[in-house]
């Protein structure tokens, strides 16, 4: 059985001390730590920085060195004497690979173990859009990906998947995904590992984002943030004190169904979109343009985001659908901002990054008091979430001590075993 995260994620985003070994021997987690953390290093210097003496340093970099998480470098420059041998963390020693999947398409990332993205994969996804036909298309992407990169399965130690709905991370389960098709109580990683023969891990897409912005993204370092997603659908990923907050029922972020004023009071149902989201979500912003326009249907190519930049060229009609979206934007922040005390926002998706709808929500907030957190597009190029996972990966796979777990099914997949190898 798999560990649980838990309702509060126990992994401190931009904490160094990440769980990276579960052993009795505590002094290898603790070497372990320091070479992710400094490598290349010297051995005095690891015994410097761990307090372990010399011949503990010496026995536990022999240990790990057989396991193939250190590789030696040789000697290093010195400042008088003896040239140090300089060692460093094998982060070719596995790899994991971070899947997102929208209301629209999915990408994978294949990432080394530090974090280095190595290979990319994205296709819109198919008219059937059911978790069977989903998790396939996964399965054959992953093996495209191992393919081209020439890396076999059995190196692959993680897969993360974020899902568009409300995810039981515990039980492994998307409990709702109102923007795909038949996406009720899915047992998503279940499917993913006997699909692919990877140990697995799910989330929500948007809180993978939070994560991915506060590890390498424009809330880097900051402790009490939301990562507010605008596309497809409308979403929040939370950090309180520097952990993803999942809420009691995993559906923490779910902002989409906020109640606010001038908005249809929908009773919050997990089969449809929720008011907010049926406002300011890209779909329902390109059919109010449709409408605004005099359109019956909307126009084939028009996004949400062309209509923001009409918006910034001037277009009256388009200026008044951008004001009404950021002032329904603006309240939503507000009032998550009165319950959290935010420093900052963080807005993503194909939609929420726009500049246009930055400024005029920072417009409206300003007349706050207080409760106006600092508002900020994604600088993870609409790869958050990708980060995110391989963020996740990574944590997961630390906690192992980079061992790869055993899962079912994995022999029933030959044709992916092999890749690679």
């Amino acid at each position: 059985m798999r560990s649980s995260l838990g309702s509060l994620s126990p992994y401190r985003i931009n904490a160094d001390e990440a769980p990276v070994e579960t052993s009795r021997d505590g002094s290898l987690g603790q070497l372990l730590r320091l070479l992710r953390r400094h490598s290349p290093i010297s051995r005095a210097d690891l015994a410097r920085l761990s307090g372990l003496t010399a011949p503990t340093v010496s026995t536990g970099i022999a240990k790990l060195e057989r396991r193939s998480l250190v590789v030696a470098l040789g000697p290093g420059s010195s400042s008088g004497g003896r040239r140090p041998g300089l060692v460093e963390f094998n982060a070719r020693h596995g790899y994991v690979i971070g899947a997102d999947i929208g209301g629209s398409y999915a990408r994978l990332a294949l990432a080394d173990l530090n974090g280095t993205i190595i290979g990319r994969w994205h296709a819109p996804l198919r008219a059937d859009r059911s978790p069977k036909a989903v998790t396939a298309l996964i399965g054959s992407a992953v093996l495209q990906l191992l393919e081209q990169q020439k890396v076999p399965v059995k190196k692959v130690l993680e897969l993360v998947a974020g899902a568009p709905g409300i995810t039981d991370i515990d039980a492994g389960r998307v409990l709702s995904a109102p923007n795909l098709t038949g996406w009720n109580d899915v047992p998503l990683r279940d499917l993913l590992q006997t699909e692919t023969g990877i140990p697995s891990t799910i989330e929500n897409d948007v809180n993978l984002a939070a994560l991915g912005e506060g590890w390498r993204g424009a809330a880097r370092g900051a402790a009490n943030y939301v990562f507010l997603a605008i596309g497809t659908g409308v979403g929040a990923g939370i950090v309180v004190n520097h952990m993803l907050h999942h809420g009691a029922n995993w559906a923490a972020g779910e902002v989409g169904y906020l109640l606010v004023p001038d908005l249809p009071a929908d009773v919050p149902r997990q089969d449809k979109p929720g008011a907010l989201e049926s406002a300011v979500g890209g779909r329902s912003i390109e059919q109010v343009w449709a409408e605004m326009t005099g359109s019956a249907e909307v126009e084939p190519g028009i996004k949400a985001t062309d209509v923001f930049d009409l918006a910034a060229q001037g277009n009256q009609k388009a200026r008044e659908l951008l004001q009404r979206v950021a002032g329904h934007l603006a309240l939503a922040v507000t009032n998550v901002s009165l319950i959290l005390d935010l420093s900052l926002v963080v807005l993503g998706g194909g939609v929420g990054g726009h500049a246009a709808l930055l400024d005029a929500m920072r417009r409206r907030l300003a007349r706050n008091e207080f409760a106006r957190p600092q508002l900020a597009a994604s600088s993870l190029d609409g790869e958050a979430q990708l980060h995110g996972a391989i963020w996740l990966g990574i944590q997961s796979a630390a906690a192992s001590g980079f061992r790869r777990s055993a899962v079912e099914g994995e022999n029933a997949v030959p044709e992916l075993v092999a890749a690679g190898t």
